[in-house]
């Protein structure tokens, strides 16, 4: 039996579903009391309190899960957590905000999904860091990746702060070096370029490299395997060329970084949308038959199992691709950012951040903000990045700069995902990182455009019909958001 991977879940997931379950670890393991500058008092001061945490079942997570005992040493404080997969994780925070309880009061705050149409439901954090009797975010907010302080923790404007960047998942070129290198010579020379995978490469010339290894080779079936799935995969795959050719969902400045709730028309009628749907198609019509029904989990099980020469995928997948007990290509993969298009490079982001329900008592809210202190200190990302059973990427600059982190950058790494890193710190430049919209209607809007664009690929529609009608949806989204916006308070 095959193991399932949520989407940033990337790393072996021994003991996730941990349902009401606070899990210990090593005595001391994921910090102490000697690993922050507060006082051991304000520390201590909501000794015996539970906090319940509803968080996605992500690698971080699953870390911090098998290691609270740490927190338990410095706080006194016991949290339970609950990990879902995502469709289940909103569902379950919409009901616990619109019932006013709070039940859970350390939310897994998902950017679009969660953080858009809920942010008013979520504490500002800026209170509690402001709080002379709570400890402060060390190091500050000025260490977490500029790009993800913004999309994952703000929401309109600048000033209130919602949530702490948690995890960071990015959608990267990951191809076989081994394959790359054995045939480069003969590639370069029968398509005229140099296809060795960097940024400099365009979507045209990925297209032509997956097509050369399709007629000339038979160590793998075929050049390229995408997650076209009629799925939220589909949406990540299409948006990095969407985007590398200039189109976009909407034409609103901070969309995918700040968000609105003001979007204005979609943009996806507009040629430069077409254009890049009219390539999306030709390039999934060589692509490996079965990406139209993969999601990310799928693609990276068909890469590491040799069925495709390269893939665009979530970064983290780098730590089961080179796991033995998973992966037949262990040491040979390469990573680069994704091509580019006629406009720019674009890699699909897919971090969130961890936040607080501003409907919990609000003794109860203080304690969860020890807790977001802890989870997104750099000792504890450290701890996740190095943990036996799950662990994410960190969200903040100044691990990168360690000498342990630094060399786990170069094979051999007993911290896979770091070799990653040439390419996803890339792709996280304001000018390279791609942002879904960040509004309140994305969840239907997400829906449509995979939709048809599923169409699109099955032939059931052209490009033009099949955005054109994406369009048409986003805006009847946008429209019924806005009405209920309108309405008088208690009007159904």
């Amino acid at each position: 039996m095959q193991k399932k991977y949520s989407r940033r879940s990337f790393l072996k997931v021994a003991g996730a579903g941990l349902a009401g379950a606070s899990l210990m670890g090593a005595a001391g393991c994921g910090g102490s009391s000697a690993s922050f500058s507060s006082s051991a008092d304000m520390w201590k001061q909501f000794s015996g309190t539970t906090l319940n945490f509803v968080s996605e079942n992500t690698a971080p997570t699953t870390a911090i899960a098998a290691n609270l005992n740490g927190f338990k040493e410095l706080t006194g404080i016991n949290v339970n957590v609950l990990q879902l997969e995502l469709g289940a994780l909103v569902q379950k925070v919409a009901l616990d905000i619109g019932s006013g309880e709070g039940a859970y009061q350390i939310v897994y705050a998902d950017p679009y999904q969660i953080m858009a149409p809920y942010h008013e439901a979520l504490a500002d954090l800026g209170e509690f860091e402001s709080d002379d009797d709570l400890p402060s975010i060390p190091k500050g907010t000025g260490d977490f990746i500029p790009t993800q302080l913004a999309a994952a923790g703000r929401f309109e404007n600048e000033k209130n702060l919602y949530a702490l960047p948690y995890d960071c998942p990015t959608m990267i070129w990951m191809y076989r070096k081994d394959l790359f290198k054995k045939y480069g010579d003969q590639m370069s020379q029968d398509l005229g370029f140099d296809p060795n995978p960097s940024p400099s490469l365009t979507w045209e010339q990925y297209y032509q490299i997956a097509d050369w290894f399709n007629e000339n080779q038979d160590e793998v079936p075929y050049g390229t395997g995408h997650q076209a799935r009629q799925y939220d995969s589909l949406m990540c795959d299409f948006s990095n060329i969407l985007w590398s050719y200039g189109g976009d969902y909407f034409d609103s400045a901070g969309i995918g970084s700040l968000g609105t709730t003001s979007p204005g028309p979609s943009t996806l009628d507009e040629p430069k949308a077409i254009e890049a749907a009219e390539f999306y198609k030709k390039l999934l019509s060589i692509a490996h038959p079965g990406s139209v029904s993969w999601d990310w989990n799928a693609t990276d099980e068909a890469f590491r199992t040799e069925q495709v020469a390269m893939v665009p995928n979530w970064h983290e997948f780098a730590a089961v691709d080179q796991d033995p007990a998973e992966s037949t290509i262990v040491g040979k993969i390469g990573y680069s950012p994704l091509p580019k298009g006629p406009a720019r490079n674009a890699n699909m982001w897919g971090g969130t951040g961890v936040g607080i329900n501003g409907a919990s008592p609000i003794e109860e809210q203080k304690a969860a903000w020890l807790f977001l202190v802890w989870a997104t200190s750099p000792d504890t990302m450290l701890m996740g990045l190095k943990s036996d059973v799950g662990g994410g990427t960190p969200t903040r600059g100044s691990l990168y700069e360690l000498p342990e982190v630094k060399k786990a950058m170069e094979p051999p790494s007993n911290l896979p995902n770091l070799l990653t890193y040439d390419a996803v710190s890339e792709a996280w430049k304001p000018e390279n990182i791609g942002l879904r919209p960040k509004i309140q209607a994305w969840n239907e809007c997400d829906t449509a455009l995979y939709t048809e664009v599923s169409k699109m690929l099955a032939g059931q529609k052209t490009p033009e019909q099949a955005m054109k009608t994406a369009k048409k949806y986003f805006d009847e989204a946008q429209a019924r958001v806005k009405n209920l916006a309108s309405r008088p308070s208690g009007v159904a």
